[in-house]
């Protein structure tokens, strides 16, 4: 579809059509480590009285944050870097035990233009790591992909009970630096 049906005016502006489709999917709870990438993302969730935004110290905690969030009645999604998937490897049993939707937005890093090396490793294997996790998986690589695969990761954790994550390429990104 469209930038102009999604109210997007700039490529970098594809955190529009993940939040419409939080929305859209009644999702009220976001939790997030921050994260440069998903910093609009954040911002729009903080502001909006829908959305209860949890700001965590660490990655996993958010698993156990969506668990209660499902078993109170409402929906959540974590919004985390490649880098953080690491650090949740344990916690996504959780999930794939006790059987509740997991939505996943993951900003990569170790990708395009990667400045640190240290991104490198777990940027190479984060689908790898989730897929074996039990995540079905897909990567927006351009702007136009975001929207509708934002769409069908909130309808894979809601409507089919599973754990789905939305890889958004580091082409998304400004290009960092050690300075940014």
């Amino acid at each position: 579809m469209p930038d102009e049906v999604f109210g997007v005016s700039s490529a970098l502006e594809w955190w529009k059509l993940i939040f419409g489709a939080f929305k859209a999917a009644r999702v009220s709870q976001v939790a997030y480590v921050p994260d440069a990438g998903h910093t609009c993302l954040i911002e729009a969730c903080i502001l909006d009285a829908e959305f209860h935004a949890i700001a965590l110290t660490t990655e996993e905690e958010g698993v156990a944050v969506l668990a209660g969030a499902w078993l109170g009645g409402q929906r959540g999604v974590l919004l985390t870097q490649s880098s953080g998937i690491g650090n949740c490897i344990n916690m996504f049993s959780l999930a794939q035990t006790c059987r509740f939707p997991l939505a996943l937005f993951v900003t990569m890093r170790g990708q395009w233009h990667e400045f640190n090396p240290w991104q490198v490793p777990m940027g190479k294997s984060t689908d790898i790591h989730l897929t074996a996790a039990g995540f079905q998986t897909m990567t927006a690589n351009s702007p136009d992909d975001v929207g509708p695969m934002a769409t069908a990761t909130l309808d894979q954790a809601f409507s089919g009970g599973g754990m789905a994550a939305l890889l958004l390429h580091q082409r998304l990104m400004p290009v960092k630096t050690f300075g940014t």
